[in-house]
Order: C-alpha cells, then sequence, then structure tokens
C-alpha cells in the first residue's frame, strides 16, 4: 500500500496549503471576507458623544423588571374605628401614678394579645379593642393598684408597617405585590411616580399614607460585551449598568480579555430609527496605550460592544473548517492501509511456520 504522508503533520499542512490555494483561485486577488462589510465601516463620530473625560448623567432611571425596590412606610396609620393587633406598639402615658414606678412609653402588644404595664400593675389584655375599649380597659386595671388613674393611649405604629416595609421584586407583569394590600403597576414610573402609586393604594386601607421607595437592584438596564470566536460561536457576556462605564471598564470586566488578541471592536448602540445602525469605532490601542479618551466612550444602556476575532486566528480557524474533514478521511485511510499490511505480513509469517 502506498503511504500517502511520512506524518500526519506535514499532511496537514499540504491539505490546508492545497485549499488555501483553491479557495484563492476560484476567489481571484481577493481576500476572504469573514465579516460583514457593513459593520466595518468607519462611522462619523459625534462631537457630542459622552466619553471618559465627558460623562453625562443618565436619564430619569425608570423602573422595569425585574428590577428590586425597596419601599420603606413613613406613615400608616388606619382608618377608625382601628382595633389593636398584634406587635402593635401603643404609647401609653398614666397620670396619677407610683412615683417610683410612672407608666409614660411606648409598650408592645406581645403575642398572646396583652400588654405589661410593669410589676406593680400587671398585664392588661387589649388586642381586638378599639383604642377607647383599650383605654377604659388600662383604667380599670389600674384602679386596684392607683387612685383615680388618668390614661391616654396612642397608637405608635401598626404591625403594618413592618409587615409592609422590605424589598419588593418587579413581576413579569410589572406590578408589585404589596403583600395582602393589592397590586400596584410601576412598570416605565420614575421613583416618585411609584412612591405616588403606592400611597394611592395603601390609601384605600390607611389615613394619608407615607412611604419611601429607592431602587434596591438595578436589574433592567443593562449592556453587553460580544466577542467573536470564529468556529465557537460568539461569546456573550450581559452586564448591568451603574451608569460610570467606559469602554474599557466593559473590557476590563471580561475576564478572558487576555487571550483575545484582535484589537478591533467598536459599539453598536440601539438608534430611535431602527433601519439605521448606529456604530461608533473605537480605537484600542490609542485607549490602552496612549492614554487617549477619544474613543473611549461612556457605555450607555443597551449598548453592544463587540469584539471581532483576530484576522490570522479567524483565517486559521476558517481553512480547519474545512480541512480537518480531509484530514480525518486520510488519517482513517492512512490507519486502514496500516492496518492491512500488518495483517498480511502476520499471515505470510504464520504461513511460514505452519509450512515447516
Amino acid at each position: 500500500m502506498i503511504r500517502l504522508f511520512h506524518n500526519s503533520g506535514c499532511g496537514r499542512c499540504v491539505v490546508r496549503a492545497t485549499v488555501a490555494w483553491m479557495l484563492w483561485t476560484f476567489a481571484g486577488c481577493h481576500a476572504v471576507d469573514l465579516y460583514t462589510p457593513v459593520m466595518q465601516e468607519k462611522l462619523a463620530t459625534e462631537t457630542g458623544m459622552p466619553k471618559e473625560l465627558s460623562k453625562v448623567s443618565l436619564p430619569v432611571y425608570r423602573v422595569e423588571p425585574p428590577d428590586v425596590l425597596y419601599v420603606e412606610m413613613l406613615k400608616l396609620v388606619p382608618y377608625p374605628p382601628y382595633r389593636v393587633d398584634l406587635y402593635d406598639v401603643l404609647q401609653i402615658q398614666v397620670l396619677n401614678s407610683l412615683p417610683d414606678q410612672p407608666i409614660n412609653g411606648y409598650f408592645l402588644v406581645e403575642g398572646e394579645g396583652i400588654v405589661s404595664l410593669g410589676p406593680p400593675y400587671g398585664a392588661v389584655r387589649v388586642a381586638g379593642m378599639t383604642i377607647a375599649e383599650a383605654t377604659a380597659e388600662v383604667s380599670r386595671k389600674l384602679q386596684t393598684v392607683l387612685q383615680h388613674p388618668e390614661v391616654s393611649i396612642v397608637l405608635a405604629r401598626s404591625a403594618g408597617v413592618q409587615q409592609l416595609t422590605g424589598s419588593y421584586l418587579v413581576q413579569p407583569d410589572g406590578k408589585l405585590n404589596l403583600r395582602g394590600y393589592g397590586m400596584v403597576y410601576v412598570a416605565g414610573k420614575t421613583t416618585d411616580e411609584v412612591r405616588c402609586a403606592i400611597e394611592r393604594q395603601l390609601s384605600l386601607y390607611f389615613d394619608s399614607p407615607k412611604v419611601g421607595v429607592e431602587v434596591a437592584g438595578y436589574n433592567s438596564k443593562t449592556y453587553y460585551v460580544i466577542c467573536a470566536q470564529y468556529g465557537l460561536g460568539d461569546r456573550f457576556v450581559r452586564f448591568p449598568i451603574t451608569g460610570n462605564e467606559t469602554v474599557l471598564d466593559a473590557l476590563g470586566s471580561l475576564h478572558q480579555m487576555s487571550s483575545m488578541a484582535s484589537k478591533t471592536m467598536w459599539i453598536a448602540r440601539p438608534h430611535p430609527n431602527q433601519n439605521c445602525d448606529d456604530i461608533l469605532p473605537i480605537d484600542w490601542v490609542a485607549i490602552s496605550r496612549g492614554g487617549r479618551a477619544e474613543t473611549n466612550y461612556q457605555i450607555l444602556p443597551g449598548d453592544r460592544l463587540y469584539v471581532v476575532d483576530d484576522k490570522l486566528m479567524a483565517t486559521d480557524k476558517y481553512l480547519a473548517h474545512f480541512t480537518n474533514p480531509i484530514e480525518r478521511m486520510l488519517q482513517l485511510g492512512q490507519l486502514g492501509g496500516t492496518t492491512i499490511n500488518s495483517a498480511q505480513v502476520l499471515g505470510r509469517g504464520y504461513n511460514r511456520e505452519r509450512r515447516y
């Protein structure tokens, strides 16, 4: 059997050279273009484009799913007649109390529905009562110890405040679930608009509620870094935006950026006109080696930072895409020929031994 190549390494080189020559012959004198020509065009840089040394503040943040909001209940006073509930806080003030044991402070309605007034006075059950009924009940209890006690009780904090204060996830339908007090639509609203919407909803259950709203998790506004890897697909990474990122910050967030040799990159920015491409070319050498900020653009929500694969590496992978199947076929043929030759040699030796 004729051996096609002395070794597989030389065979691989010959096959790739042959395929490259065939591509060159059929394509004429034109190089193989692995990327869309439109994306390589250099567009004019806008003078007002925010950059490293001339950043701008992002527009007013509008809440979208899946942002996380922290809602603090500043004032929640239920409509009268209010009935005392477990874990409410009552402000109790008593005149004519014992000199060494005054009653003037805040008292928690404990889990059993009672208020503990101290060792000399004992505990009083007030859960389920109105404020007036609780005042009368505490007065009757103190009359067993004091003469002519004057009792004043005010609701200092409802248990609903503690239950409602916390973090809320904006659901896929754009609503907040207020834990038993209904749903509020907040998608597309600013934090002030969200605060007003929550207060309107809570006003169905409380008298003139006041709340504070802030964004605890900025999850809906992002930017993307896409690294082209021919033959392996594009590597896609999504990052939340804080409003201060530049191209250098975005590339620094990629842990595998050091393994990429390409210096060709650009920002694809969403344009209001969907039929128009807004491409911002990036001079990586000027940013990294020269410290120049002309193309170190500020990253805005929705930006796509695209990093092209290195041309030589891409060409090698492009040729390997065609040559690898041929190499495998040649290796299989070589392996089959070697196996047949080995079997023939073994057969001649076996026959020679039988002859003797």
